[in-house]
């Protein structure tokens, strides 16, 4: 059995009475990539840091690559992880190219592979046109691109990236996931937190939802689709409204009158009704998307939560 870059066991963290992150389990195999999910202090960042080493936890273990990556033998490790944080900062009056190879050298990179490399992702990341700038004339695009630079140094063994989209343009944006492609293709291991949900779905092989230190659900989107059993969504082009599909079927129309919601068990069943209605032209089928399943996940753990309070407040 192949043994995970990544592993936590039952981590929790504590900041004195407050609880950042909760006996979280995850294990992360190689050219893998895990969508982190959650509110603003659900804990992502603080996940984040225990596997940089930045912190330690309270309980459980962190083990990346071999070994605990808050203990003094875990340096030679660093230089094989990618950080991109949510909040990007350079010295301002450095250029482009001299905060690459700078951040190239505090990775142990050689003068002459640093410089080649860096300036490699300098036109990786679509700003090879300004790298003798200083970065203070770089727009707030522009320094995350070299961010992403900076991350993608010594294509790491595993990347964590917070919140990378921020700033981007659409093109840009596109670019970065093709990035995330190439690393995942050559090997690397990817956590990647985002609250733009819709780009990222196509992306991930797996998702974790957090809230409040807790984790609400853990799977690939098949699973979570499965575990919240929410449905699916069918179009029908052509036919003339509704009026056609018998009682049954009318009990799956949704409340904008344009599309059925069927349950997964149901889906084949009502799709071979309407291929036999002979004025359809077309149909699409829609799963339930990563923001539906993420809300889904999100309010149960609300209603959990509630009524965990109120058997405390009853003993």
């Amino acid at each position: 059995m192949q043994t995970p870059i990544l592993s936590l066991n039952k981590v929790g963290k504590e900041y004195k009475k407050v609880h950042a992150i909760k006996s979280i389990n995850l294990e992360l195999q190689q050219g893998e990539v895990l969508g982190l999910f959650g509110h603003n202090g659900a804990g992502k960042t603080t996940m984040m840091k225990l596997i940089l080493g930045v912190i330690s936890p309270t309980h459980g273990c962190v083990n990346v690559m071999g070994m605990a990556p808050d203990s003094k033998e875990a340096w030679h490790i660093r230089k094989k992880v990618g950080y991109l944080p949510e909040n990007v900062s350079f010295y301002d009056q450095l250029t482009g190219l001299e905060v690459i190879n700078y951040f190239a050298k505090l990775k142990g990179f050689s003068n002459k592979t640093g410089k080649t490399q860096t300036t490699d992702l300098l036109e990786q990341v679509g700003i090879m046109h300004a790298m003798n700038r200083p970065v203070k004339t770089y727009s707030k695009g522009m320094r995350q691109r070299l961010g992403l630079a900076q991350a993608f140094i010594g294509q790491p063994k595993l990347l964590l990236l917070d919140e990378p989209t921020v700033g981007l343009d659409p093109i840009a944006t596109q670019e970065f996931y093709q990035s995330v492609d190439q690393l995942k293709a050559q090997g690397s291991s990817i956590i990647l937190c985002s609250h733009v949900l819709p780009g990222v779905e196509r992306h991930i092989d797996r998702a974790m939802i957090l809230s409040s230190g807790n984790m609400l659900a853990t799977g690939t989107l098949s699973e979570l689709r499965s575990k919240a059993n929410l449905p699916i969504s069918i179009s029908p082009q052509g036919i003339n409204g509704f009026a056609c599909l018998d009682n049954k079927l009318k009990h799956f129309i949704s409340n904008d009158q344009q599309t059925l919601l069927v349950p997964e068990q149901e889906k084949l069943s009502v799709l071979k009704q309407l291929i036999n209605l002979d004025d359809l032209t077309d149909i699409s089928v829609e799963s339930a998307s990563l923001e539906k399943l993420y809300q889904h996940y999100l309010t149960l753990g609300k209603e959990n939560k509630t009524t965990s309070e109120s058997k405390e407040l009853k003993q």
